[in-house]
């Protein structure tokens, strides 16, 4: 069994490890060196890096037997063109989905720009925790107000120096992040709100939950957007499923 995986996220990784050692001929697909730099050491997994357009996937997907959709839950963009594509191509596909937190006591945004609309009406220094993609929506914020956690690449460093982050505020890290670690920054920095997703255990989610609760930062929560899929333990069974049809 040819399995593509598009990856970029920790079970992502664990189903790679996993299905290779069922016997599938594994290979992950993923945006940046950094999603590589997760996977290395993978015995029997093959790495793609760089983001695919439609074009791209619809050339490498009929080299494979089945595909499963292993990306963020918040990348609805990747997550769509993945199933428009492997239906087109008639490849079989999974979405491997992390559960949701179900937090309480939180406050509950839309999305990013929702977020930097509530937060103009309230004081306070703001921890953005929702990756670098979306920084500009703050940018009607004092930028001296904005502290970012972002991944340490060049990409990201940009993004904050775009939105006018002064450089001590640029918090270059790679988390998952231990709840004591996450406290310290909010003491640290004085911070008030802090901006996530909703990343589930893989993510962090209650680490960062717990944090804000201990320390007396307010939690924003940017809402999920709907969608659907399976646990790590179906989708492996799907592709046991497929392997002892070979």
């Amino acid at each position: 069994m040819r399995l593509l995986i598009f990856g970029g996220t920790t079970e992502g990784r664990v189903l790679a490890e996993k299905a290779a050692a069922l016997g599938a001929e594994v290979t992950v697909s993923v945006a940046t060196p950094l999603g590589a730099e997760e996977l290395a050491g993978l015995a029997g997994v093959h790495v793609l890096t760089g983001r695919m357009d439609r074009g791209a996937m619809e050339t490498l997907l009929p080299g494979f037997d089945a595909c499963v959709d292993a990306t963020h839950p918040y990348a609805k963009s990747i997550t769509a063109t993945v199933r428009n594509t492997c239906e087109r191509t008639g490849t079989p596909l999974r979405r491997l989905l992390r559960p949701e937190s179900g937090a309480e006591g939180v406050v509950r945004v839309p999305s990013c720009a929702g977020a930097a609309a509530f937060l103009a009406e309230q004081s306070g220094n703001i921890l953005l925790a929702t990756g670098s993609k979306e920084l500009s929506v703050f940018s009607a914020l004092p930028p001296e107000r904005l502290f970012a956690r972002v991944l340490p690449t060049h990409e990201s460093i940009a993004a904050c120096e775009s939105l006018g982050l002064p450089h001590r505020n640029i918090l270059a890290l790679q988390g998952p992040f231990s709840q004591k670690l996450n406290e310290a920054m909010l003491e640290q920095y004085r911070i008030a709100w802090l901006v996530t997703k909703d990343g589930g255990g893989p993510g962090g989610f209650s680490e960062k939950l717990s944090a804000a609760e201990r320390t007396g930062a307010r939690l924003v929560l940017v809402e999920r957007p709907a969608d659907g899929g399976d646990d790590m333990e179906t989708v492996l069974s799907w592709i046991k499923e497929g392997l002892s049809c070979k």
